[in-house]
């Protein structure tokens, strides 16, 4: 019976299992190695599209603080312009007043009483004058009293004057009617009739 020799062949068989082992080792280490890469690169696309979103988002939000830092100047300015025609529209309400305040002077002021002097603090008026008797003085006062644009008389000094001309020198305050306060509370303006006092 021949022999055949099976050791070359086994040792053949051997090399092609390793070296297709080695193969097998080798793909599988190119596979992970292009699986990780693959994986990185998309996490840094994700990171980059985050990224990317997120300064969009920062973009978004300068711009929303600008758009809110403009609508705050703008309604400050529209209070200031607000406030601006409230005052324009008072004075323009109140500018015949001072005309109807002098007027009304006049028509209230008896005979027998001159004014040497007529001052305005704000609404405070002071009236320093000279009158035949202190009497005048008390008409004048019941006269401004009964008016519908000056009020409230006080009296601060009565000194009776001897001579030639003899008489009383007085100082005398009084206020302004403001119609213009009045027209606001009321919401609009108010006719007022203006009443003569004997002279």
């Amino acid at each position: 019976m021949p022999r055949i020799n099976l050791l070359p062949w086994r040792a053949e068989e051997r090399k092609e299992k390793k070296l297709a082992f080695v193969v097998a080792i080798l793909g599988a280490t190119v596979a992970s190695l292009v699986a990780a890469f693959g994986a990185y690169m998309m996490l840094n696309a994700m990171i980059d599209g985050q990224l990317q979103r997120n300064a969009r988002l920062k973009d978004e939000i300068r711009l929303l603080d600008k758009q809110i830092e403009e609508i705050n100047s703008l309604e400050s300015a529209k209070q200031k312009f607000i406030a601006r025609m409230e005052i324009i529209e008072k004075l323009q309400r109140s500018r015949p007043e001072i005309v109807h305040v002098f007027d009304e002077i006049v028509k209230q002021l008896p005979d027998g009483v001159y004014l040497t002097s007529v001052k305005q603090t704000n609404k405070s008026l002071k009236f320093e004058g000279v009158a035949q008797s202190s009497t005048r003085v008390s008409t004048f006062m019941r006269n401004i009293d009964a008016s519908e644009w000056l009020q409230k008389p006080s009296l601060d000094i009565i000194e009776n004057k001897q001579g030639q001309t003899a008489g009383s020198s007085f100082i005398m305050t009084a206020e302004q009617v403001s119609t213009a306060a009045e027209d606001e509370t009321q919401g609009g303006p108010r006719k007022v009739a203006s009443t003569g006092g004997a002279r």
